[in-house]
């Protein structure tokens, strides 16, 4: 990483101080970056209102002469940002960056439509395309530096594609599926903890669409059961699992990932009864407790053991265990 930031830093530092004769405008076009107008190349494209503006955008579009209908359309824009034609002239620019490859850019133009022309016709269609460019970043797609340089892939950042996307139309058709990617881009990210909430968002959310739901529903119940994969002494991450398997199990009977769940309830069962034989162990064990201490704790999670897995493996040698920390029966004698 170090050796790359040094060639950009080069890279820069040449072009930055050489000197250059600039024989022609020098333009800026956002995602597209600097380029120069030739003599003769203006009178080409440009033209003197909006709407014969965005045609050469939308012909060159057509033509898939991305560079020239991003700069055509740019220019509608820019210049008459307020006119009937802008919209659908930044909507342009989205397609272009798109089509060459620049989703982040493409993402951020379709996103000035969202806050500057929310009545656009294009909105539904918008909100579709930023759902498609956030999946290719949770596929693993890299951001890029200057809209150019792959750098970093980043699912914190993929996260917030997919926030945007929910805040701006919760109620559009990729909405539902846009707040289980959030879940699911947290969860590759190793933060099951903002997981659960994503899914469990989802699942409130679209709680009157089925597939949603219970997709959201068993996520959580996933999130939580690889949450309880990682935790050391802690079974409340075990027991949320199987609270949410539960209710999925309950509300969705004849979702054919039922059975998964079962499994899941199961193993997450053997989760709870090793990890209070351990915690019991641990009790037993400690150098900093009192021997009074150490006998109570070992004492209450030898019994959870055998209450919560009376056939499991740790069932024998907690029983074993109990009978030694117990004090033998006593009766009073009667003289």
């Amino acid at each position: 990483m170090n050796r790359r930031f040094i060639l950009l830093f080069f890279a820069t530092a040449c072009v930055v101080l050489l000197p250059f004769r600039s024989p022609a405008p020098l333009i800026y076009t956002p995602g597209e970056g600097w380029y120069y107008e030739f003599p003769g190349e203006t009178a080409d494209w440009m033209r003197q209102t909006a709407e014969t503006q965005l045609q050469v955008a939308q012909d060159a579009f057509t033509n898939q002469n991305y560079t020239l209908a991003l700069r055509a359309a740019h220019r509608v824009v820019s210049v008459w940002p307020l006119s009937d034609y802008a919209p659908h002239a930044q909507y342009l620019v989205g397609r272009c960056l798109e089509a060459k490859g620049k989703d982040e850019a493409a993402f951020n133009a379709y996103q000035t439509i969202i806050e500057k022309y929310p009545h656009s016709a294009d909105y539904d269609d918008v909100l579709r395309r930023q759902y498609d460019i956030a999946n290719r970043f949770l596929d693993g797609e890299w951001f890029r530096l200057w809209d150019t340089i792959p750098l970093y892939r980043s699912m914190d950042k993929t996260a917030d594609l997919f926030s945007k996307i929910v805040q701006d139309g919760p109620y559009s058709k990729v909405a539902p599926s846009a707040q289980l990617r959030i879940g699911a881009a947290r969860e590759k990210e190793g933060d099951y903890g903002s997981a659960v909430k994503a899914f469990a968002t989802a699942a409130d959310l679209y709680h009157d669409q089925p597939l949603i739901a219970a997709d959201a529903l068993f996520n959580e119940g996933l999130a939580w059961q690889r949450q309880a994969a990682t935790a050391q002494y802690d079974q409340s991450a075990a027991a949320q699992a199987i609270a949410a398997y539960t209710d999925f199990e309950t509300l969705y009977p004849n979702d054919p990932r039922v059975p998964e769940a079962e499994k899941a309830i199961v193993a997450l069962n053997n989760v709870q009864v090793r990890g209070y034989f351990e915690i019991a162990q641990f009790y037993e064990n400690s150098k900093t407790l009192t021997a009074q201490q150490r006998r109570d704790g070992a004492i209450v999670y030898y019994n959870e053991v055998l209450q919560l897995g009376p056939n499991s493996p740790y069932a024998a040698p907690s029983s074993k265990r109990l009978k030694a920390l117990l004090p033998p029966a006593t009766t009073a004698s009667a003289n």
